[in-house]
This record gives structure tokens, sequence and C-alpha cells, in this order.
């Protein structure tokens, strides 16, 4: 097997053993991103140059060699000598950070994020920026002021959004992983569309410190990762309480690598009728209830279950998360960094810079976002929504009071054809129905590959949803039914 096919645990091995260097591994991905990313564009930038001195840095200590077995960064590095790729929306010291929008466009980080310290605590290379939708608004990563990320599955398809360019970089063996972040879907859903695994955690689980802000009470940070193994790995290195994120929520984190080989027996997994609708593709459906049927033959028990105000979360989430991006992206003015387009007084700069460096979706939004929060409208749109995300809040509570996890599609469609929706933003919000309600209820998620479509073949996604805090039920289903099921090693052909 290629070098930069390998998985992150496959990869500790050999240099755990002395077979390959942090170098080489690197060089590997470097060669690759080379060789297929002028197709793909999964990558905004990478400095080769870095990475590589990086890699020489953690071959020179040796501690890739001598503790790449250890479990977490509080016990040493864990992820030593491994290049993971981060989107562009957080903040690595030096690096450019642009969210996918004109508007930074030339703005480099002066800090590390919090996650991103806890990767280099563990050992990681930093590989490179990865694409996404302008300020992570979109569900198709066809937002981006630097262009289009294309599905490694069809280069005439979408990889997902917002978290595209992170997903198709897995996917396409441009890195052994990925982080992305999730504020309605945007790990999930790019990892079904891209057939990967990608990690949604609870909210407060994973620092948001160093993350540019779309909507502050769903944004999570998680990763992508090509199996479940891998998965557990990086999220035991990124989770933890940090004192600089005032959400952060001080819970003890455990190696979620134990709940890995324990199977499903004796578990029960809740389906909830609300999640199989009219227009979902036929084969979704069949994809994900051979899925159901695969968890019931290792020994778990289906109920099901309702969730009954799943009906309201597309239209809960438009108001919820447009109200706090209009909050969160005043600050981009063109006073403190940035683009600034000069104007004739400050509020024409105001207006002049904003109407120049954000694109049509995140003006679409911040105007949504303004007028729900207005006089006059607050207590109509915006209370009732967060009135509204309550509800959906305790339907699953209550749910999980009957089931340990639910199983659920990731997305209701595989990936669709490049522009085929942008005219209909309605159309593409509904892409997220079955995700949404996750980052409203803050909740933890998974979604790993369950199946192809017949021609052309694209992957499909089963989404494993748990209680908060209860990432290890999540993986422990997830790794369940992928040990049992060969889907997460089929490979584009690129």
């Amino acid at each position: 097997m290629s070098l930069h096919a390998l998985t992150i645990h496959e990869l500790r091995g050999r240099l755990r053993r002395g077979e390959v260097s942090a170098r080489e591994a690197t060089r590997a991905l470097l060669d690759r991103i080379q060789s297929v990313d002028g197709k793909l564009k999964a990558y905004l930038w990478v400095n080769p140059d870095d990475a590589l001195a990086q890699a020489d840095a953690i071959d020179r200590s040796g501690v890739a060699r001598s503790q790449a077995g250890t479990p977490g960064p509080a016990d040493g590095p864990s992820l030593a000598g491994v290049p993971i790729a981060v989107k562009d929306l957080i903040n690595v010291d030096g690096q450019p950070c642009t969210c996918g929008s004109k508007i930074l466009n030339g703005h480099a980080s002066v800090y590390d994020a919090s996650v991103v310290q806890r990767l280099r605590a563990a050992g990681a290379i930093l590989l490179g920026r990865t694409n996404m939708d302008e300020f992570a608004m979109g569900s198709s990563t066809e937002n981006s002021s630097w262009g289009v990320t294309r599905n490694p599955w069809d280069l005439e398809r979408i990889p997902g959004g917002s978290s595209g360019g992170s997903a198709a970089a897995v996917a396409a063996d441009e890195a052994f992983a990925a982080l992305g972040s999730d504020t309605g879907g945007s790990i999930r859903q790019p990892a079904s569309l891209c057939g990967v695994v990608g990690m949604k955690p609870t909210y407060g689980r994973v620092s948001r410190y160093g993350l540019v802000a779309f909507a502050s009470s769903l944004d999570q940070i998680g990763p992508f990762t090509k199996d479940v193994e891998d998965c557990a790995l990086v999220l035991r290195v990124l989770a933890g309480h940090d004192v600089r994120d005032s959400t952060s929520v001080p819970q003890p984190v455990p190696d979620y690598t134990r709940s890995l080989g324990q199977g499903v027996k004796g578990l029960r997994i809740g389906l909830p009728k609300e999640y199989f609708i009219d227009g979902m593709e036929r084969a979704v459906e069949t994809a994900v209830r051979v899925a159901i049927k695969k968890l019931e033959e290792l020994g778990a028990e289906i109920v099901e279950i309702s969730l009954p105000h799943t009906e309201y979360a597309v239209a809960v989430y438009y108001l919820v998360a447009t109200a706090e991006a209009s909050a969160n992206l005043a600050r981009f003015d063109g006073v403190r960094y940035g683009l600034r387009v000069p104007g004739e007084d400050v509020i024409d700069m105001y207006g002049k810079t904003r109407g120049a460096g954000f694109g049509p979706e995140v003006k679409r939004r911040i105007i949504l976002g303004t007028y729900a929060l207005s006089a006059g409208y607050y207590d109509a749109y915006y209370l009732r929504a967060q009135k509204v995300r309550t509800l959906i809040r305790q339907d699953f509570q209550k749910a999980f009071e009957e089931c340990d996890a639910i199983v659920t599609p990731t997305s209701p469609e595989v990936a669709f054809k490049v522009g085929e929706k942008m005219d209909d933003p309605l159309k593409m919000y509904l892409s997220d129905i079955f995700t949404i309600s996750v980052n409203l209820a803050g909740i933890c998620g998974i979604s790993v590959p369950c199946g192809f479509t017949g021609h052309p073949r694209l992957p499909i996604g089963l989404q494993i949803l748990g209680k908060q805090f209860g990432e290890e039920t999540v993986v422990r289903v997830a790794h369940a039914y992928e040990q049992a099921t060969e889907w997460h090693e089929a490979k584009p052909n690129l």
C-alpha cells in the first residue's frame, strides 16, 4: 500500500518500528497533493518547506519512534509524525486564515487555536489549509471565494460543505486526517458525501478558542479521518476543558480507543420515524436500512423512537444561526484587519468594504439575521426560534431515555452536481435536514460510510448520534458497524 493511503494507526505502527520517518510520510502527502489537488482544489495553502521542517524536528527528537503508542497529549505525543490538514477558519500561528473570504485576503493568524496547540503537543505536523464555504456558510463548498472544491468520487460533483476541502483531502489521501467545524452538519454531511468518517463532538467537548465564529452557540470543531479508530485517536487529542473558552465544559475525557471492539450487543439503538422522509433518494434509504439490519445482526436492539419537532429544525436553525452570524461578522469592517475599501467617511468605508469583501451567501445570512434581531421582529422570530430549539433538545433527551444511540441517514441524498442548487438557496439548505437538529440540541454525532449508489458510484453515510458527552458510545457503535462491513476501505479512482 502506498504511504499516503495509510490510516493514522497504520502509520503510527510504521513510525514506531522505525520503518518510515515523519519526513517520508510528509513527503508522500506533499507528492500526492502535487499529483491530484489540481483537480480537487481541496487545499487553499500548503507550505512544503514548513511541513518538512516540522517533520524533521519530529525525526530529530525521536518521539515518533519511541512514544507513538501513547494515548494522549498529556501522556505523550500520540500523533507524532502524523501530518494533519486544518480548515481555513481555525487559527494556526503564521499561516493564512481567510475563512474562504475575500474580506480576509492576506490575513495571517498571530496565534494558535487551542486545538492546534493540542495537535502540536501530540506531535502532529500541520500540513496546510483546506478550502471551505465562506465563513462556513454553505453545504457544498461552492461559496468559497477561492474556487470550488470537487468530490474525489466524481469531479463534476460537490464534496459537501462547509468543510468540503477537509473531507475531500482525507478521501483523496491528501491528508491522514483533517480538522473541520460543524455548525449545522458541516463535518458530517461532507464526510457522508466523500465516503470518510466525520465526527461532530458534543458542544463544549472541544475548545472553540481560535475558531473564527459563525454561530457561537452551534459551532464545534471535529475530525475527518479514514476510519473510526483514527477518529478515536484524534478526538482524544482534541477534547478537553479550556479556560479560554467560556463554553468549554470541564468534563473528564476518556480514552475513546477503549470503546473500540466492544461491539453493540445489548445496546438499544433508536430509529426516529421522522428521518425517513419523502424526497430522500431511494439508494440512501436502502443503504441505511441495510446498515440498521447489520447492527441488529450484531446484537443491537432496534427501537422506534420519535423526535416530533424535527420538522421545525431547518427554520429554527436559519433564524438562530443567521442571528448569531449577524453579530459575529460585524467585526469584519475594514478597520482592524483584512480588506479595506476607502470611502468618503467611516460609514461609507464600512459599506464598501463589506459589500466588496463578502460573497452573496454571507450577505444573505447577515441580512436575514439582522432582520430577525431587529426591533419589532425579535420576539416573533429569534425568541420563538429559541423556544422551539428547547423543544428539539427535549425531544432528544426523552429519546435517550429509551435508547443508547440513535441511527439516521446523514444526508437525504448523495453528492449533487456543481451548480445544481446554487440558484435555489432553500433547496441547498434542506441538504442539512438530518444534521441540523444535532447542533441545536448540542449532542454528538458521527457519519460513517454505509454504501454506494450504483452509477455513478457515490458514497452514502450513516449518522450515529449520542447523548451529551456520549462520544464513547457513538464511537463504539460506529466501529462495530465499520468492522462488519468494507465500505470504509473503498477509494476513489484519481
